[in-house]
C-alpha cells in the first residue's frame, strides 16, 4: 500500500524511506520539516492508521479510497484536499490512459493517493530533491509541483493526439475507399473523456492562484497562476480538436455518399451498356422467321457489329460525363 514515505527539511530529503512511525516522530519534533506519504490504491482499513493519525476527514478520506472522482479541491479545516486526474496517450490502441490522483496537504504533510497507472509522482519525487526553493516551500510546494507535471502531460497526450488526426484527415481525402468512421467516433470519445478531466482543474488551481486557501502561503500565487494559464491553453486546444473531429466525421460521411453515388452511377451505366446487346439478341432471337444470319449473309456480323458500336458510343459517352 505505501509506495514511499520520506522526511524533507530545509529543500533535502533525509536519507531514504523510513517507516509511518518514525517520519511522524521527526516530523513532530522538527516543526518545519514535513513527511511526504505515497499510497497506492489502499483499502479503507489499510487508511485507518493514517486516518487517525493526521486527522483527516471521512469524507474526504472515502474519496481517496473509492476515486472515481472528478477533479476538485476541498477544504477540511486546515488541510487542503486536492483531486485530479493525470493522462497519456497510447499511441497503439488509440486511448488517453487516466489515473486519478489524491492529495492531501497539511500542517508538516502530504499524502498522495494513486489509482491507475501514472508516472506523475514518480517523477516528482526524483525530480523535486534538484529543485529545493519548491522543497523549502513545504507540502504546499510539492503539490504545485505535482499540478505542474500533470498540466504538462496534458500538452503531451495533446501532440500526440494532433498525429492520429491528421492521419485520420488524410485517409479521409485520400482515395482509399475505407470507411473511418469507427475511428473517428472512438478519438472522438477519448477527447470527450480527456476534456472531463481536464476542464474541472480550472477551478482548484484559480483558488490555490488566489492564495486565500490554507497552507497556500507558502508558493507565490504566480507559479499557480502560470500553472492555470497552461491549463487554459490546454482546454481551448480540446475545444478545437473535438470541434475538428465533429468536422472529420461529417465529411467523412460526405465522402462516403459520394462514393456511393459513384457507384450506383457505374453500375448504372454498365447495365445501360449491357442492355443494347442484350436488347438487339432478344429481337433477334425471337424472330425465327426473319433471322438476318438465315435470309442474309451479313446479317450475323452485322447484329455484332451494331451491339460494338453502340456499346463503345455509350462508354465514351459515359466516360465523358465522368460515370465511368
Amino acid at each position: 500500500m505505501i509506495v514511499d514515505c520520506a522526511i524533507y527539511e530545509a529543500g533535502e530529503r533525509h536519507g531514504g524511506r523510513v517507516s509511518l512511525s518514525e517520519a511522524l516522530s521527526t516530523v513532530r519534533a522538527h516543526a518545519e520539516g514535513f513527511v511526504w506519504i505515497g499510497l497506492r490504491e489502499p483499502t479503507a482499513e489499510e487508511f485507518h492508521e493514517i486516518t487517525e493519525e493526521f486527522g483527516l476527514h471521512p469524507l474526504a478520506v472515502e474519496d481517496a479510497v473509492h476515486a472515481h472522482q472528478r477533479p476538485k479541491l476541498e477544504v477540511y479545516g486546515d488541510t487542503l484536499f486536492v483531486v485530479l486526474k493525470a493522462a497519456r496517450y497510447v499511441d497503439s490502441s488509440e486511448i488517453i490512459e487516466l489515473a486519478q490522483i489524491l492529495v492531501f496537504v497539511g500542517p508538516g504533510f502530504l499524502i498522495t493517493v494513486r489509482h491507475g497507472e501514472t508516472e506523475v509522482l514518480a517523477d516528482v519525487r526524483r525530480e523535486i530533491v534538484d529543485a529545493p526553493e519548491e522543497l523549502k516551500c513545504g507540502p504546499i510546494g510539492v503539490l504545485h509541483a505535482i499540478l505542474d507535471r500533470v498540466v504538462d502531460h496534458y500538452s503531451d497526450v495533446l501532440v500526440d493526439l494532433d498525429v492520429d488526426i491528421d492521419d485520420v484527415e488524410k485517409q479521409v481525402f485520400s482515395n482509399t475507399r475505407d470507411n473511418l468512421a469507427e475511428r473517428i467516433y472512438m478519438l472522438k470519445r477519448e477527447t470527450v473523456e480527456f476534456r472531463h478531466a481536464v476542464l474541472p482543474l480550472a477551478d482548484p488551481l484559480e483558488l490555490l492562484a488566489s492564495g486565500d486557501l490554507p497552507q497556500t502561503d507558502g508558493v507565490p500565487k504566480e507559479y499557480f497562476r502560470d500553472v492555470h494559464d497552461h491549463l487554459l491553453r490546454t482546454r481551448d486546444r480540446i475545444e478545437a480538436i473535438d470541434s475538428l473531429l465533429t468536422s472529420v466525421l461529417s465529411a467523412n460521411l460526405a465522402q462516403v455518399g459520394v462514393r456511393q453515388n459513384e457507384d450506383m452511377r457505374k453500375m448504372s451505366a454498365w447495365v445501360a451498356i449491357i442492355a443494347v446487346p442484350t436488347m438487339i439478341a432478344g429481337i433477334y432471337g425471337m424472330n425465327f422467321d426473319h433471322m438476318p444470319e438465315l435470309r442474309w449473309r451479313l446479317g450475323y456480323p452485322f447484329a455484332l457489329l451494331v451491339m460494338a458500336v453502340s456499346c463503345l458510343s455509350l462508354y465514351r459517352l459515359f466516360r465523358r460525363r465522368g460515370w465511368l
